[in-house]
């Protein structure tokens, strides 16, 4: 199972990028546990600078805009 963190304030990017990655793990059959992280301190301890961000186990694979549907399943 992945860990997927989405890094940013709840903006439209934000929760579209969120409901991009359920959809397509979904599609895929891959588990993965989808976390929020709106706290701006944790944020940027992930060294994120523009949202929205993803984490996936432990690492930060995107930062900025909403991610294209391949990159999203090159991750999964």
């Amino acid at each position: 199972m992945k860990t997927v963190l989405i890094l940013g304030t709840g903006c439209a990017n934000c929760k579209h990028t969120a409901k991009l990655i359920e959809q397509l793990a979904a599609e895929k059959g891959v588990a993965i546990t989808l976390e929020k992280v709106e706290d701006i301190q944790k944020i940027i301890a992930y060294g994120v600078m523009a949202t929205p961000g993803v984490v996936i186990d432990g690492t930060v694979v995107h930062a900025g805009g909403v991610p294209s549907r391949s990159k999203i399943e090159s991750w999964l």
